[in-house]
């Protein structure tokens, strides 16, 4: 492992706050950097969804892929441990004899694959996916490479929330902006109403969205409507059908 290559992957991974910020190849990312960088043949990684179900969104090989997928599938292996439980689950050797994961542990040395560490993308309670390494040799993960892989998921999960959190306050601030928008519309329909129907303010309110609600639209689209005059006072004053 090269500290300079190490470095660079770490700022990377640490780089999510870009326009055009892909959480696709951001996972492919971490998982060719972990197959390059530290002593593991495979990667996969898979993230939870808004029901917090495990799906495979990166992988470094067809194998893994394959193999990912029987664990979600046979909802048994030290991936899913290692999301349930919030911590690092290892198996040093897939081939022993064991009553955990047996379906999976077959599965896994039937594709060439000896030993597994799953290592959780977890900040602080939140847990959001797993990162798994593959070996194709028995044995665990020397003590450089463990703090290398802590380390990448770690920054790796952070920017992933970081970014998660932007983009929800992009769609709050875009949310708020709009309602911002209509209202000053929304008044500016109201003194229209008024001032042509002989009107109070509220009254005038009153007929905007009593005319909005009897033809199931938007208040603020009416309100529109009433500013570019391209809908007549009088058709919003005149009472809904059947009234």
């Amino acid at each position: 492992m090269t500290e300079g290559r190490l470095v660079e992957t770490f700022v990377e991974l640490a780089d999510t706050l870009i326009d055009d910020f892909d959480v696709i190849e951001f996972l492919h990312l971490l998982s060719g950097r972990c197959v390059e960088l530290l002593s593991v043949d495979a990667a996969g990684l898979l993230l939870a969804n808004p029901a917090g179900e495990l799906q495979l969104v990166a992988s470094s090989d067809e194998e893994v892929r394959l193999l990912e997928l029987f664990q979600l599938q046979g909802d048994e292996g030290p991936c899913l441990d290692a999301y349930r439980l919030g911590r690092e689950v290892t198996k040093a050797d897939l081939a022993e004899p064991a009553d955990e994961w047996p379906s999976f542990a077959a599965a896994a040395t039937d594709h060439g694959f000896r030993a597994m560490h799953a290592l959780p993308m977890r900040l602080r309670t939140e847990v959001i996916g797993v990162l798994n390494l593959f070996s194709a040799v028995p044995g665990e993960l020397g003590a450089e490479d463990l703090r290398a892989a802590r380390a990448m998921v770690d920054v790796a999960t952070i920017g992933l929330l970081q970014a998660r959190t932007i983009r929800h306050h992009e769609v709050l601030v875009e949310q708020l902006q709009t309602a911002l928008s209509s209202r000053v519309i929304i008044e500016q329909a109201k003194g229209f109403v008024a001032e042509r129907l002989s009107l109070e303010m509220d009254q005038a309110f009153a007929v905007l969205r009593r005319y909005a609600r009897s033809h199931n639209r938007k208040l603020s689209e009416v309100s529109g409507e009433v500013v570019a005059r391209s809908a007549t006072v009088h058709e919003l004053f005149e009472p809904p059908a059947g009234r």
